[in-house]
């Protein structure tokens, strides 16, 4: 079975190999269809973010997936034929008081795993298993667009997580930012779309898919965050400092989805924080998703226009050239790797 394999801070280690593994007889068997290629993969393979499993020196990666079932366990609601996307992260063996309710992605100890980043293979192969707990069913109409879910999840986390606060604050959110027109906050802008907001996308493109994308949702598209005013919900999802603080400074709700990547200091005006404080706003951080966000995930993409969402995925590249989606295109949005 043909599999993607790396060695983490390596990249010219990088390449497909036959992988055979053993299949539990009580795990959900999957033919891949695609893998997404995200920034954190590019981190593994290059930079040599995340854990390999124990007593092995290479990794197979990815963590976004789509495949059909090729088999199933009796009993596991799942049969030959169905689109699903494996969950990423596993609750640690302790577990912490989050992994022992299944709420994984909040696990309080750092002891979880996650496919294709810690501990675990990813989904970069011809055919992988995973638990019936953890494989998320599909509507088959998406087909391959199916491998957006895991980024979709993210988001969906994200619009969870502001709902909350907007519930505990007394805020109707009618007006929405997005910082960062990628994967993440495109289809952060999809979900805000769908729930009738007025939604504000600013990224520095100028040119390319991404403003016509935006619009296509019926969304603002702007360049920079001066042309917009007060918001009550922000999705941020550059990580880049000064947009985080101009983003904080203008919404009553912030959650932060993007990481910086950068650890040298950057100058902080004082009145955000005067702002934080005098207005009874909230800054979240978010990373990763619960089950009830991957599923949340399959009902909005199952929702949003096929066209709209086969936009996003504008390189496929074969299994077989994996590494080529490690350089990034002017006019990319989602990489994705061609399993088939």
């Amino acid at each position: 079975m043909r599999a993607a394999m790396v060695v983490p801070g390596k990249p010219d280690l990088a390449t497909v190999v036959d992988h055979e593994v053993a299949t539990p007889s009580d795990e959900v068997v999957v033919r891949g269809l695609l893998a997404g290629m995200c920034g954190t993969d590019v981190e593994i393979i290059r930079d040599g973010f995340g854990r390999l499993p124990p007593g092995r020196d290479r990794l197979v990666p990815f963590h976004e997936s789509v495949g059909r079932v090729l088999s199933a366990p009796d009993g596991s609601g799942f049969a030959p034929g169905d689109l699903v996307a494996g969950v990423v992260r596993r609750p640690d063996p302790e577990p912490c008081p989050a992994c022992a309710v299944d709420a994984w992605d909040f696990c309080r100890n750092g002891g979880y795993r996650e496919r294709g980043i810690k501990e675990l293979d990813g989904y970069g192969m011809r055919r992988w298993s995973v638990p019936p707990k953890y494989a998320v069913r599909l509507d088959p109409a998406l087909g391959e667009l199916g491998v957006l879910t895991e980024p979709a999840s993210i988001v969906a986390k994200a619009w969870a997580q502001a709902d909350q606060q907007s519930r505990r604050a007394h805020v109707q959110p009618r007006k929405a930012l997005v910082t960062g027109a990628g994967p993440i906050g495109l289809l952060a802008a999809l979900l805000a779309t769908q729930r009738g907001l007025e939604v504000h996308v600013v990224d520095r493109v100028e040119k390319g898919p991404k403003p016509d994308l935006v619009r296509a949702l019926g969304a603002h598209y702007h360049r920079s965050l001066d042309e917009v005013e007060d918001v009550d919900v922000a999705i941020e999802c550059t990580g880049a400092a000064p947009v985080v603080w101009d983003t904080v400074r203008r919404a009553s709700t912030t959650v932060l989805a993007g990481l910086t990547g950068d650890h040298d200091p950057v100058p902080l005006d004082p009145s955000v924080f005067d702002s934080v404080v005098l207005h009874n706003k909230a800054v979240i951080g978010t990373v990763n998703a619960g089950l009830p966000d991957y599923e949340t995930a399959a009902e909005a993409l199952a929702r949003a226009d096929r066209t709209w969402l086969a936009g996003l995925i504008t390189r496929r590249i074969p299994l077989d050239r994996f590494t080529e989606a490690l350089d990034k295109e002017e006019d990319d949005v989602k990489v994705v790797i061609d399993l088939t």
